[in-house]
């Protein structure tokens, strides 16, 4: 149980406090609504530069990583879909330094060409290396417009293509800043061994003077039902064949999303999963198999990832993966094997929990969800889960019509 005290400013900043007696550090949380999704279809890639420009200084601290060196601190950042984040961890003693920091970037960053041409020359960078200039690197560029035809999920976090930032103007990326980075779109958790009364008085010293945003966004279309396969072949210079299936799948609040995880649990999560044991051990047809959901708060994806051994083509592949499905949506799993992942996933689950890091990001998370105290929910909800949701949304989710497949294939 993660017992927490919870407040708002007057700006619409909500505040988190999670008092944890058994380490002298404290982690600095803060949780933006801007993910990926947020941005406008022929300017993506934003979200993900900001998270760089955020670190460039801001308008009283022209360096933002040196007062936390001082201080004995390390700080990161991530953006996702749906969300930035960023957090502070550092000795309790010298938390207000983490305020400090964190209130002046929201304030306002120190915007300067020079600023932008050094993040987007990083980030432009970043494309080529990881995306473009890599094996493999560019399936979710191809996957999730394949998957998605309407919602803004259809890029990846890097953005479209490198042009988008490129081309990026400076007022372009003040504007994203002011209708995004805002105290009445984000929440900030702070846990360690501090007092709610405390954090109180810092957090309206630090941030109850910033003003509320005026929060502008495109509007997210909802992803139509998928009724028609969709196919993608493409060639690579990579060393193997590969086989990538989508399958669209329920929101993060859905009440068959615990059973999704653990259904992609039951196939590829160690050598004694379906996927291993059959298609990899037994028939010998690939030489690695995965399966997992993307975790996304809007309709996700469920992505099985798959090297066929020489020799396999990728259509037997593919027929050998839905031959795996198929008798999963028509058995019920075994009593044994749904445990199994059960009590993989709540240790996991549990032990992440013991970092004040994780619990602070855990504990803004699900408050963006709708109420920080689902996090104390979330291992019930996968305990209660059955042999026969597990059937049922293997039957909901494993149609050919459902699917987007991608043939990657080595030249």
């Amino acid at each position: 149980m993660v017992n927490f005290d919870r407040f708002s400013l007057d700006n619409g900043l909500r505040v988190i406090v999670h008092k944890d007696t058994s380490t002298p550090l404290v982690s600095v949380n803060l949780l933006y609504n801007v993910g990926s999704k947020h941005e406008h279809p022929n300017r993506t890639g934003f979200a993900h530069l900001f998270e760089h420009l955020m670190f460039g200084g801001s308008v009283n601290v022209p360096n933002y990583d040196e007062p936390i060196e001082l201080a004995s601190g390390m700080n990161n950042a991530f953006t996702s879909t749906d969300i930035t984040n960023y957090f502070i961890t550092l000795p309790k003693g010298n938390i207000e330094t983490a305020f400090w920091l964190e209130s002046d970037r929201m304030l306002s960053l120190a915007f300067s060409q020079k600023s932008l041409d050094v993040q987007k020359s990083v980030v432009i960078e970043e494309f080529n290396q990881r995306y473009l200039n890599q094996p493999y690197g560019d399936v979710w560029l191809l996957l999730r417009p394949l998957a998605y035809k309407v919602h803004s999920y259809r890029w990846p976090t890097i953005g479209k293509k490198p042009a988008h930032i490129s081309s990026a103007t400076l007022d372009e990326v003040k504007s994203f800043f002011y209708s995004n980075y805002g105290p009445n779109n984000a929440i900030l958790c702070i846990t360690g061994n501090v007092e709610t009364d405390k954090i109180k008085a810092l957090s309206q010293k630090w941030f109850g003077d910033i003003p509320k945003r005026n929060i502008v966004r495109p509007d997210i279309a909802k992803e139509p039902k998928q009724t028609q396969q969709r196919r993608l072949e493409v060639k690579r210079k990579v060393p193997f064949n590969s086989i990538y299936i989508a399958f669209h799948m329920c929101n993060k609040l859905h009440p068959d999303y615990p059973a999704t995880d653990l259904l992609s649990d039951i196939l590829s999560n160690g050598k004694s999963s379906r996927f291993f044991q059959s298609l990899v051990k037994q028939q010998q047809l690939f030489n690695s198999i995965d399966a997992f959901i993307t975790g996304d708060i809007d309709e996700g994806l469920f992505v099985i990832t798959g090297r066929p051994v020489d020799g396999v083509s990728l259509a037997q592949a593919e027929k050998a993966v839905f031959a795996e499905l198929k008798q999963l949506s028509q058995e019920l799993a075994d009593d044994y094997e749904l445990r199994k992942v059960k009590n993989r996933f709540e240790s996991t689950f549990t032990f992440g929990l013991t970092s004040a890091t994780e619990k602070a990001l855990n504990l803004c998370y699900h408050e963006l969800l709708g109420d920080a105290n689902m996090l104390n929910q979330v291992v019930k909800k996968y305990r209660d889960v059955t042999p026969n949701d597990i059937k049922r949304v293997a039957n909901e989710l494993f149609t050919q019509e459902n699917s987007s497949v991608l043939h990657y294939i080595a030249e």
